[in-house]
């Protein structure tokens, strides 16, 4: 009988599939009993084999990709990672138990794909700072145990108990930067490592971090500006300036500016007073508060439209004259970045191939986005020509919610609560704890079902965090 070329290709799918279920029928006899494969071979004739002893190399490559990597023979070493990504598509840095679209999980994605850790929760990790929602990284800093090829011992290497016979002595470490950023999304990019001591920690050792806002000249007041972001530096209670974190455990609000200034993207621009200059603000800290710089540089940028004086941040500073925030939005999230952290005693390893790389990378980004960029432009100009009332700075635009139609002076507005209430309820609720110290005096600390959260959730306290 003669069939049909449709008819052939389905008479040789069912032979195929009548011999995988075969296959797979066989596999699960051995593995339940283990007379089956003596049993099996007898049958076959070849020694459990097909005569090109194709079965066999499919049974062996199975049991390859079925046998579990042992960490156990394996060095680590603890080393420190740094980062740099574009968070305008993630919602925040840190792991979050409603999403999984941030940058630490497509990172821990990463480690665990090229078996560099075996899981979060033994990798010995902290990282330099929390993003927010939108904040991008020019340089992030984490610190992590992962597998290493010194079983000779090294900075920061961890020997195994029982080390594999198999391994031999090597000079050259693990391309950690090449491994993580083949498997990495393009806008998570890692630059380079170093080697670190064992009790090094990228949240704890940090010298200090630099945060930069990006924001366009527009008809800001930039001189107005740049003398009133002078008034941040220094050490103040910012409580007025940041989202109190108090649920988790912040309860003290000084922190330390070591500078803060206003600076043109482009220096060597020819027209400085261009609407359409870009600049930033940028500020070097101990530590910040969460949304700490967005409200700075919501204040700012109330200044730069003269709406506000710069003696407004004197006032906000004075916790004592004015214990409670003023309601007011914050700066939006997109133009902030985590510019620069510091670390004394780290000697980064920079792979120059790796590198040039990422610079290819960064460049197909930044030519989509400046070629869109000159296209928007052009129509804006085209358009202004009619347009007899057009607004050349659309500031409002890079603060949060709706502009208003009559502006009100943030020290006559509505105030949140409290500190003081602020603690009360949380102590209410179980998240704090009041408690006596030695010399009887009160002191309020952590609860027990915000440490449970932490544990639960594999987050570290926001405390001296940079939770921006």
């Amino acid at each position: 009988m003669a069939y049909t070329a449709r008819e052939q290709e389905r008479r040789r799918q069912i032979r195929d599939l009548e011999e995988e279920v075969k296959s797979l029928k066989t596999q699960l006899r051995q593995e339940t009993d283990p007379k089956a494969e003596t049993e099996a071979a007898a049958e076959s004739g070849h020694g459990g084999k097909n005569i090109c002893g194709q079965e066999g190399k499919r049974k062996g490559k199975k049991a390859s990709q079925a046998r579990e990597f042992d960490f156990s023979v394996h060095p680590r070493r603890h080393v420190a990672l740094r980062l740099a990504y574009l968070g305008w598509d993630y919602q925040g840095f840190a792991v979050q138990e409603n999403t999984d679209n941030t940058v630490e999980a497509r990172l821990f994605e990463a480690l665990l794909k090229t078996r560099l850790i075996q899981d979060r929760q033994n990798s010995n990790y902290h990282r330099c700072g929390r993003t927010d929602k939108g904040v991008s990284a020019f340089t992030q800093v984490i610190t992590i145990d992962l597998r290493s090829t010194q079983i000779c011992g090294g900075m920061g290497v961890i020997l195994p108990a029982q080390p594999s016979s198999k391994q031999k002595p090597s000079t050259a470490e693990l391309p950690y930067v090449k491994m993580l950023n083949r498997v990495l999304p393009p806008d998570i990019r890692v630059l380079d490592w170093a080697a670190a001591e064992t009790g090094f920690s990228a949240r704890f050792d940090c010298q200090f971090r630099t945060y930069r806002y990006y924001f366009p000249r527009g008809d800001l007041d930039v001189e107005l500006m740049a003398k009133a972001a002078k008034r941040y530096e220094g050490t103040h209670d910012f409580r007025n300036l940041c989202k109190m974190d108090v649920g988790n455990g912040v309860l003290q609000f000084q922190r330390t500016i070591l500078s803060a200034s206003i600076q043109p993207a482009q220096p060597s621009e020819a027209v400085p007073s261009d609407p359409y200059d870009i600049l930033f603000f940028e500020v070097k800290g101990l530590a910040f508060l969460y949304h700490q710089v967005r409200c700075m540089m919501a204040v700012l940028l109330l200044i730069g439209q003269k709406l506000e004086t710069p003696e407004v941040i004197d006032q906000l500073l004075d916790v004592d004259k004015h214990p409670r925030k003023p309601q007011y939005s914050m700066a939006v999230d997109f133009p902030l970045v985590l510019y620069d952290c510091q670390f004394e005693g780290l000697n980064w390893q920079r792979d120059p191939d790796e590198m040039s790389h990422i610079l290819n990378t960064l460049q197909q980004h930044w030519t989509q986005m400046a070629v869109k960029t000159h296209v928007i432009r052009g129509m804006i100009q085209g358009l202004q020509s009619a347009v007899l009332t057009a607004n050349s700075s659309p500031t409002w635009l890079l603060m949060e919610g709706s502009k208003q139609r009559s502006y009100r002076p943030l020290l006559e507005r509505p105030c949140c609560e409290s500190l003081e209430s602020r603690i009360e309820h949380f102590v209410k609720r179980g998240r704090l704890e009041r408690d006596m110290d030695e010399d009887g005096e009160e002191f309020v600390h952590r609860g027990k079902k915000t440490k449970l959260q932490d544990t639960s959730s594999g987050q570290s306290n926001a405390a001296n965090m940079s939770d921006l």
